[in-house]
């Protein structure tokens, strides 16, 4: 394959998880009282570790797929069944400061989130991730007084809120953005579209109608699993190239989504692939941003 300009080394991956199933976490213990919280519903999906396939994956195991391809920086996204607890997360960011920073998760229905995002900041967390898996709870954003105090705090503090969420959610996540202008927003895998059923028009339309904000910027990731979910993937530049035309190369971001991709017949360099190698309307500027650039003024400001 070959590698346009001065993509050989520097690249971003803009999404993994590492993580064990028997590390010993969850291990916080909170000091909260229960009448603190929100009347709210959890917001963390409950996960037994048991069902995460594969079990374990290492950053020794990451290298071996992203190294010989230049991807020397890492986003890590906490892993679902660890819930609120950040430990494995900041302890990888502790270990590898200049490698790695992290996307983790807190729960907004909390009084003292906000501190707490504060304190991640200083730890290299400069994101957070929101479940919005069923369209009800992204509504339900709207209608939270401390959902809308960790918007708010994110755009003060410059950390993105990144929602992992479905294409019928999109509507409701037009709203929030519009009470939140500020606030960076990052959303992931281009919002599951083609995940469940074919990919729509319709919901591309309603993720391009976001580019009017000029801070929302979209993860180009997970191809594995969404269209046809078959390298080379070409199934899906449609879908990119429109994003691209809407959002601009300066707001869209890759990942990988490790382990995941590398699973059953898909493998790291076929997902950097799509983007590096097989997209003929992409520039070797535009390719810059999509592997490095974006994530790097997202996700490096300090």
């Amino acid at each position: 394959m070959s590698i346009p300009g001065n993509l050989t080394t520097g690249l971003i991956d803009a999404h993994v998880h590492l993580y064990e199933t028997q590390s010993g976490y969850p291990q916080e213990s909170s000091s909260h009282k229960d009448g603190d919280i929100a009347p709210e519903p959890n917001p963390i999906p409950q996960v037994d570790p048991c069902t995460i396939d594969p079990h374990r994956f290492t950053h020794e195991e990451l290298l071996k797929h992203c190294t010989p391809h230049g991807v020397n920086r890492i986003v890590l996204i906490q892993m679902i069944h660890y819930g609120e607890d950040n430990s494995d997360l900041l302890e990888r960011i502790r270990n590898h400061p200049e490698t790695f920073r992290g996307v983790a998760v807190v729960d907004h229905r909390r009084p003292e989130t906000p501190q707490q995002m504060t304190a991640l900041l200083a730890q290299k967390v400069t994101g957070f991730r929101l479940y919005g898996i069923d369209p009800r709870q992204v509504e339900q954003w709207l209608h939270s007084d401390r959902m809308n105090a960790m918007w708010s705090h994110a755009a003060e503090t410059g950390q993105a809120i990144c929602p992992l969420m479905e294409p019928d959610a999109l509507t409701s996540l037009r709203k929030m953005v519009e009470r939140h202008p500020d606030t960076r927003v990052v959303i992931d895998h281009m919002a599951r579209i083609g995940m469940a059923r074919p990919i729509q028009q319709a919901q591309i339309d309603d993720l391009c109608r976001l580019a009017a904000f000029p801070n929302v910027f979209v993860k180009t990731s997970a191809f594995y699993a969404l269209g046809e979910k078959r390298p080379p993937y070409l199934d899906l530049q449609h879908l990119i190239r429109q994003l691209y035309d809407a959002f601009g190369p300066h707001r869209l971001m890759w990942g990988s989504d490790s382990p995941f991709q590398v699973e059953k017949g898909h493998t790291y360099a076929d997902s950097l692939a799509l983007i590096r190698d097989r997209l003929d309307f992409l520039s070797p500027d535009d390719k810059q941003w999509l592997l490095s650039k974006t994530a790097e003024n997202v996700y490096w400001f300090l």
